[in-house]
């Protein structure tokens, strides 16, 4: 057996790596649907500004967006990290989790700014405050928030799993004394 197979067979059938893997996978699942449904059902009605709710927000929006495709892609993962013809196609879940994190991190910092300009308006163009108004859909999306950046969290470390899955299948660069001298 080569080098590479045996990196490869020990990368892949880790069973700690492997049960954290899948365990992340599936714990992003339940706080992406909790996400979204305290995005979706979140609306207050205001007697003297109106009523507000997910759909005035694009940002809430795409957090939405966001949030269906990180749970529907972690129980793809979660499934077929179980399945060989995927185990050895480390790049792809590499690939797939950076994209993922990467997408979940801009949605997050979408709402992010959303909710700090509730809470503290923006002077320059005049706008006001919108937190005392609506503490109760600030709140809800503060939750929200918070549930989704344990998701981020998660992705964040399934990124750095299947990064190491990908780069450890290769062996390092080797110089002999010789090279390193003439590099001096």
């Amino acid at each position: 057996m080569s080098n590479n197979n045996i990196a490869e067979s020990s990368n892949t059938q880790n069973p700690i790596l492997k049960l954290l893997d899948c365990s992340l996978r599936v714990s992003v699942i339940p706080l992406s649907v909790a996400t979204i449904w305290l995005t979706v059902t979140n609306k207050q009605d205001n007697s003297i500004y109106g009523d507000v709710k997910f759909n005035n927000l694009l940002g809430l929006k795409y957090m939405v967006c966001t949030s269906a495709i990180c749970a529907a892609y972690a129980l793809f993962a979660a499934i077929a990290s179980w399945i060989r013809y995927f185990v050895t196609k480390a790049w792809l879940f590499f690939v797939s989790d950076q994209i993922v994190a990467y997408l979940m991190v801009t949605s997050g910092a979408a709402v992010m700014e959303i909710l700090y300009l509730a809470y503290n308006g923006d002077i320059k163009v005049t706008w006001s405050e919108a937190g005392d108004s609506y503490g109760k859909f600030c709140n809800k999306m503060k939750v929200a928030l918070i549930l989704h950046a344990l998701a981020v969290c998660c992705f964040m470390v399934l990124a750095l799993i299947s990064a190491y899955r990908v780069f450890s299948k290769f062996d390092p660069p080797f110089f002999s004394k010789q090279d390193n001298e003439e590099r001096t």
